[in-house]
């Protein structure tokens, strides 16, 4: 009995061992800046963080110039283009011509930085030249430019520069929302006071219309809150408004007589006395 228990336990721990190993080979590996893990600042930390929504987007893009070039570009942010490869590939490209594959840049080499609207995201450690800059390693250059509303798109390259004798590189560029500035989205104090008061005076109309209809009982217009206040309120306003903008007594009479019956009728009589009897 003890026999099969013992080889039961053994299986057990045996695929826990295997299941933790396949989940630590599955797990993708993400950028790993140049230098100690100690000496990376919090800036180039906060950016990784910034650029954690491409990880997950697989970039292309076909190079054509006439018979003897034909290469394609894969780009992942932060993540390896084939995962079961294990060379840390970030930007790979591959030669359809022939079916080789070149790393340009390795994403255990980051370097990131950037400016008020545009993030730039450098690949190094990539496949040695051949005859070419001095058989340096290669690297690839992304430029990332702001671009509100678009998650990511239009990666293309841009040239590669590989006459010098050092500091070669692929350069690239694509646009993404990710680069752009955070907005500000903080209130004013006025703002801040206006909406405090507006929320105020809704609340004491709604509530008191509440409790005027279904506690007092009222109806019409007495439903408004207080309504005999803002009546005689209204009133009150309107008398200091007319006694501070009148510009005159209200008992100077006018500089001009109005006409009237009594005063039409005066003027008939005075007018017919020539045609009386003398």
């Amino acid at each position: 009995m003890s026999s099969p228990c013992h080889s039961s336990a053994v299986l057990v721990v045996f695929m826990a061992l295997a299941m933790g190993a396949w989940a630590e080979q599955s797990k993708e590996r993400g950028c790993d800046v140049i230098g100690d893990e100690s000496s990376e600042s919090q800036v180039e930390r906060a950016l990784l963080k910034k650029l954690e929504p491409l990880s997950q987007m697989r970039f292309n893009v076909t190079v054509e110039k006439g018979k003897t070039e034909n290469y394609v570009y894969h780009f992942r942010v932060c993540r390896e283009v084939n995962s079961t490869s294990h060379d840390f590939g970030g930007l790979v490209q591959m030669d359809k011509q022939n079916d080789k594959t070149t790393v340009i840049g390795r994403i255990n080499e980051t370097q990131v930085f950037n400016g008020s609207d545009w993030i730039m995201l450098i690949y190094k450690g990539g496949d040695s030249y051949g005859s070419h800059c001095s058989g340096e390693k290669r690297r690839a250059v992304i430029m990332i430019s702001c671009k509100q509303g678009v998650t990511a798109s239009s990666f293309s390259i841009i040239s590669e520069e590989r006459e010098k004798e050092q500091e070669c590189f692929y350069l690239f560029e694509m646009d993404s929302s990710v680069a752009c500035p955070a907005e500000d989205s903080h209130l004013s104090v006025g703002s801040i006071l206006l909406i405090t008061f507006a929320s105020l005076i809704a609340v004491y109309i709604v509530g008191g219309f509440l409790y005027q209809r279904l506690v007092v009982g009222a109806k019409g217009m007495e439903q408004f809150p207080h309504f005999a206040f803002w009546q005689d309120l209204g009133n009150l306003v309107a008398d200091g408004c007319d006694f501070v903008c009148r510009s005159k007594p209200r008992n100077t009479p006018a500089a001009y007589r109005g006409v009237g019956d009594d005063q039409l009728g005066e003027e008939s009589e005075e007018r017919d006395d020539h045609l009386l009897p003398m």
